[in-house]
């Protein structure tokens, strides 16, 4: 199917939930879980949220920055929200939220939102064109301008360094 013939997507069709309880194995000695494990959890949600707007199989081809502002202990329930934010041609920029709750008590901690690129591929391994993104909020318009620029720079800097 050519570029030009592949209809919008909304946001909200690439919006996935993943939650997981964190058991003892996935974390240190001081009970928290491994950011390493965190980061994997991350990766999986946003290339699904991905998979689902493209309708085509993805890999990971950068990640910003992930900060964590509160760690995730074990026996709290990690729930991981993805969808996509920004599309180019072939790449999808997919933005994910990481709470931690504990499943008790019913407090939720934001412990970080990461952004993450994908491309699709076509059976052959190859960059595959992407449906366009529609926004259903003003928010999420915001998000496709944040997203663009995010992608400008990444690029920008991709550039310098190819030429270094």
């Amino acid at each position: 199917m050519s570029e030009s013939k592949l209809a919008g997507k909304p946001v909200s069709a690439s919006r996935v939930t993943l939650a997981q309880l964190m058991q003892p194995e996935h974390a240190n000695n001081l009970g928290n879980v491994h950011g390493g494990w965190i980061m994997k959890l991350v990766d999986e949600a946003g290339a699904l949220a991905c998979m689902r707007h493209a309708q085509q199989r993805v890999v990971t081809v950068a990640v910003d920055s992930m900060v964590f502002h509160q760690p995730i202990r074990t026996t709290d329930l990690v729930i991981l929200t993805a969808e996509v934010s920004y599309v180019g041609r072939t790449s999808i920029e997919a933005e994910v939220h990481v709470v931690a709750e504990n499943p008790i008590t019913g407090e939720c901690t934001h412990t970080n939102t990461a952004y993450l690129v994908y491309v699709a591929l076509d059976a052959a391994g190859r960059p595959r064109p992407v449906p366009p993104l529609v926004p259903e909020t003003e928010e999420q318009r915001q998000r496709m301008g944040e997203g663009a620029a995010r992608q400008a720079y990444r690029l920008a800097q991709r550039k310098i360094k190819d030429q270094a």
